[in-house]
């Protein structure tokens, strides 16, 4: 029975030996592992102070924000300066050389609702009507009454085959018309610059107070040409030069021999305005003949190697001075002063007269001087 007692104690004892073990294993676990309880009410259960403290810190810890690397800003591309593109073909070398022309200093914008050159040769790209549309060129007018200080009776030229001999029975009061007319055949040839016009210009003398003689017609001169011409933008002596161009010319009276007059030129226009005022300047060229198919082998140094006609607009009147000279001196030396002024009568209707004083008022008085005036209606305008 002692045996027996012995043996529940020592039971009792063996299993007090492992509850004491676990628990002391289960005590060292807890100490070891943190806590980290999933709700708040987990931490209150705890019954160590410094055990919940740790519960409550790891529920409210905020988390740790997640490092977010600063954005990466790239360096700007530094710009590599790219040789200019070099034109290729002939027309684009032109286009490039007229596009970039700069002389002296550069002018105001062009602006087409003031620019007399503009309205007249259409430089600018608002002002582009296309082609094939019909304007006038030079002025465009009917003189009933054209009189002239000194007939030419005998019309005369270095080659005997163009000398009259036997007198007109004219009148020094005759009726004289012009017109003129031209139109652009091609535009923007070369970019948005050059364009191809072409005109004629026909004036004629008629002697409409001779009827002793029929009436006829003295002289009628036939002036077609070609031009290209270019929008400019540079400023000269306070003017704005606007238009260069060069024209090819020929005129003729379409008459024979002994009154038969011709001759063909390349003319050089610049064009310069400011306000109401425009000038064109026409230095040309003659181009020669066969010395004995030639009627006027001294024409250039009559009616000269260029003109300069200045136009100024005034209300409703138009004024305009045209000067040629033969740019020699001597002998040689001869030239022309014409006026025209254009002015208002009623409404539409306006008023031309014309006042002209040296040599070549026509083809075939071209080594002939005087003083002529006239007066009549102006049919167009020609700014």
């Amino acid at each position: 029975m002692a045996f027996k007692q012995f043996e529940r104690t020592s039971l009792q004892l063996s299993i007090g030996i492992v509850l004491s073990y676990l628990c002391a294993s289960l005590t060292y676990a807890d100490t070891l592992a943190p806590a980290n309880p999933a709700t708040v009410d987990a931490c209150v259960a705890l019954a160590s102070n410094a055990d919940r403290l740790a519960c409550y810190d790891s529920v409210f810890k905020p988390a740790a924000l997640p490092v977010v690397q600063a954005a990466v800003v790239p360096e700007p591309v530094k710009k590599i300066d790219q040789p200019a593109v070099q034109p290729e073909t002939f027309k684009e070398k032109v286009v490039d050389t007229v596009s970039n022309i700069k002389v002296i200093g550069k002018a105001p914008t062009l602006e087409p609702t003031t620019s007399l050159l503009d309205q007249r040769w259409e430089l600018s790209e608002k002002s582009k009507l296309g082609v094939w549309n019909i304007r006038a060129y030079q002025p465009v007018y009917l003189l009933p009454v054209f009189w002239t200080s000194d007939k030419n009776e005998f019309p005369s030229s270095p080659n005997p085959n163009n000398t009259v001999t036997d007198a007109q029975n004219l009148k020094s009061t005759e009726s004289k018309f012009q017109i003129s007319l031209k139109t652009k055949a091609w535009e923007n040839i070369f970019g948005n610059n050059g364009d191809l016009w072409v005109g004629y210009t026909q004036s004629s003398r008629w002697q409409t107070f001779n009827a002793e003689e029929s009436r006829p017609f003295r002289e009628t001169n036939y002036e077609p040409e070609a031009s290209l011409m270019f929008r400019t933008n540079y400023e000269l002596l306070g003017l704005d030069g606007r238009l260069l161009g060069v024209t090819l010319n020929h005129q003729s009276n379409g008459r024979s021999d002994p009154l038969s007059r011709s001759w063909n030129r390349v003319i050089f226009n610049v064009g310069l305005e400011r306000g109401n005022f425009a000038l064109m300047l026409r230095p040309w060229i003659r181009l020669e003949e066969d010395s004995k198919d030639d009627n006027n082998p001294d024409m250039e140094d009559y009616i000269g190697r260029g003109d300069l006609t200045a136009f100024y607009k005034w209300k409703q009147n138009d004024f305009s001075l045209m000067l040629r000279h033969s740019l020699k001196g001597g002998d040689d030396s001869h030239g022309a002063v014409q006026f025209d002024w254009a002015f208002p009568i009623s409404g539409k209707l306006r008023g031309h007269f014309q006042l002209f004083n040296g040599y070549g008022e026509s083809l075939i008085d071209y080594n002939h001087r005087a003083t002529y005036a006239g007066l009549g209606v102006s049919l167009l305008n020609w700014y």
